[in-house]
């Protein structure tokens, strides 16, 4: 029997009126997909015989990976506009001898006209029994933690331009719609607490570039979609829109949304099960549900004095409070943005822009990782950080105090859940800017995370127009040297 996790929708369903309304070629496409969907459901090993899809179900109960997993769950920390590689976790020292002067030919194309060399601004330094070499821009994060990061530093995407770059790091496609990375995990593991999301995404002050496309859950059924939270709010009930009812009592509540759910159960019937209803059923169901927890559950204030002193103050802090928060109480895929817009993307006045943004973040994440490792749960939880890119070594023109978008060498890391810490993977040549050694593709990045997790990610699929899709599309391997 395939072993491939996968959904497949009950077979066609209509009433006279409307067989005798789609006539001529439309008939024969419609027993085309009625015999291919019997065919699908008596194959699938979710099927169980109940006619029913597990997605419509109970989309969200918890589902068992393919083989014994290394994480549980997973923490996305974006760093939106992609951050320099070479000002973090990627030294460079032979940029202080270039500095100011041109790099032997690189035969790399750069998004717009570059100028000479252009030096990292901050100091490196060795930390922890490893010695990894990490920038002072996130000194505290590596002076409690740098034996347990996982510096992938040879990672590559495939253009150096925002949007694309976003939806490959996100969903594993620049052009075309496709499923979110939180999506395909809720899909593969369902999720611990039926009464809130299985995938938020939390991103203070807006949408960012390409909007909900990030969290999308697309072809797969609705319930596996990001719920957005704007974490710029301080207020729980402020976090997600319409969280409480004040006009109805829970009782009357529950029947009208009963009523309600048996008209949109009819009228899905009657249309075959047709995806924008099968989520409208699911996501008002969930919303009812989350009234119940979903305020306490972001209701960072509740955390001891002490705590909240050690995450720091500002936005970050609070959503990663939030986060782990969301862990605890079972959520399974946490993304955690850095604004709307593209924080890291500094073109211009890098010094500046970085160190204010890494003293922002480094506090927070050294108090996150510490926190989730003293709960016993940094083992069983995946922590992804990075961009969409990283940034080139020579100074963008004419302000020559900032860095072009780079997507053919970059760095990210990965914390708990598996992965190898106190490690550095591959390199990037000596000035920064191609991976040479070990390169990581993003999708060879998902593979492996997917691998952590349990799933083989070949068989983490979902047929959708007559193929099976994964997140990986066509590509990506594990790295095992990734993996402790």
């Amino acid at each position: 029997m395939d072993s491939s996790l996968r959904i497949v929708q009950p077979p066609i369903n209509l009433s006279r009126r409307e067989l005798l309304s789609r006539c001529g070629m439309g008939v024969g496409l419609m027993a085309a997909a009625q015999l291919l969907g019997a065919e699908q459901q008596a194959s699938s090993p979710n099927s169980e015989g109940s006619g029913l899809s597990p997605a419509r179900a109970l989309p969200l109960a918890p589902r068992r990976p393919h083989f014994a997993a290394r994480a549980e769950r997973v923490v996305h920390l974006f760093m939106n506009g992609g951050p320099s590689q070479v000002d973090t976790f990627d030294p460079k020292p032979l940029l202080e001898q270039y500095h100011g002067k041109p790099l032997p030919a690189t035969n790399l194309r750069t998004e717009r006209k570059t100028g000479a060399a252009m030096r990292s601004p901050f100091k490196f330094q060795r930390y922890g029994q490893s010695g990894l070499e990490i920038s002072e821009l996130f000194a505290r994060t590596a002076a409690t933690h740098a034996d347990e990061l996982c510096v992938i530093r040879s990672m590559q995407a495939d253009v150096p331009n925002h949007e694309p770059s976003l939806m490959l790091m996100n969903c594993g496609e620049g052009r075309q719609s496709r499923p979110s990375m939180g999506s395909w995990v809720v899909y593969g593991l369902g999720s611990e607490n039926q009464n809130l999301p299985g995938f938020v995404a939390m991103c203070p002050g807006g949408y960012p570039i390409v909007s909900t496309q990030n969290w999308r859950s697309s072809f797969l059924p609705g319930a596996y979609q990001g719920t957005y939270v704007n974490s710029q709010h301080t207020d729980a009930r402020q976090l997600i829109a319409n969280l409480g009812n004040a006009r109805l009592s829970s009782t009357d509540q529950r029947r009208q949304l009963d009523l309600l759910q048996g008209l949109n159960e009819e009228h899905a019937t009657r249309r075959s099960h047709a995806a924008p209803l099968e989520a409208r059923l699911q996501t008002f169901e969930l919303a009812y549900r989350m009234q119940s927890e979903a305020a306490e559950a972001f209701d960072f204030q509740r955390e001891p004095r002490w705590l909240l002193d050690d995450y720091g103050p500002g936005t970050h802090a609070r959503q990663l409070v939030i986060a782990r928060r969301l862990l605890e109480r079972g959520v399974r895929f946490v993304q955690v943005w850095s604004g709307a817009g593209q924080p890291w993307d500094n073109h211009s006045d890098l010094e500046k822009q970085h160190r204010s943004l890494s003293e922002q973040w480094d506090r927070p994440i050294a108090a996150f990782l510490a926190d989730l490792k003293q709960r016993g749960l940094l083992e069983s939880t995946l922590v992804l950080w990075g961009g969409e890119f990283g940034r080139t070594p020579v100074a963008e023109l004419p302000q020559l105090n900032g860095r072009d978008h780079n997507h053919y060498g970059f760095t990210c890391w990965l914390a708990g859940g598996g992965v190898r810490g106190g490690y550095a993977h591959g390199a990037t040549d000596e000035f920064g800017f191609r991976a040479v050694d070990k390169p990581v593709h993003v999708h060879d990045l998902h593979a492996t995370m997917l691998h952590l997790l349990g799933f083989h990610h070949e068989q983490l699929t979902y047929r959708y127009a007559g193929r099976d899709y994964r997140l990986t599309d066509v590509h990506g391997r594990v790295v095992p040297e990734l993996i402790a």
